[in-house]
């Protein structure tokens, strides 16, 4: 069967990074953009990894310039804003597409295994989110409005 653990990215600095690096960890995956409305969510995805990553819980950012090219800088730029603005600790992976012939595995992966409004597999914006459970198994999908503060409760039913 397969799970997140399965699949490989590229880091900000353009170097493969497993996902099984996380194994056993519970995963909030994001993507993300720098010059989104949601962008301020940052601050809530950093505050839950501080909290909760000492339990066992890691958030997964992948930025994504599909939507309204809200994301056009490169990995370097992108990893600046993120620290510069945000405090961003939590692990950032190299730009992809979420959507189309272009879509990065893991995200085709994600969507299949929880759809989205009305059935969908598409992913709607920025800042959708897929809650993994400690096996690698896609447990949750939440829209971009769901805020990470309002995620809090259903990551912790999923740590020990």
């Amino acid at each position: 069967m397969t799970t997140v653990y399965d699949f490989t990215a590229k880091s900000l600095s353009g170097e493969d990074a497993p996902l099984a690096a996380w194994r056993g960890q519970v995963l909030l995956i994001v993507n993300v953009a720098s010059l989104c409305g949601f962008t301020p969510q940052y601050k809530g995805l950093q505050s839950l990894y501080e909290t909760l990553h000492p339990r066992g819980f890691s958030v997964l950012g992948f930025p994504c310039n599909q939507f309204g090219s809200q994301e056009p800088g490169s990995e370097a730029e992108i990893g600046d804003f993120c620290v510069v603005h945000y405090g961003v600790s939590f692990p950032m992976f190299a730009k992809i597409e979420v959507n189309g012939p272009g879509a990065h595995p893991l995200y085709q992966f994600l969507k299949h295994e929880k759809r989205g409004l009305f059935f969908s597999e598409a992913i709607k914006w920025n800042f959708t989110k897929f809650l993994c459970d400690r096996e690698g198994n896609v447990a949750a999908r939440y829209a971009p409005n769901a805020t990470p503060e309002s995620l809090e409760e259903s990551i912790r039913r999923l740590l020990p």
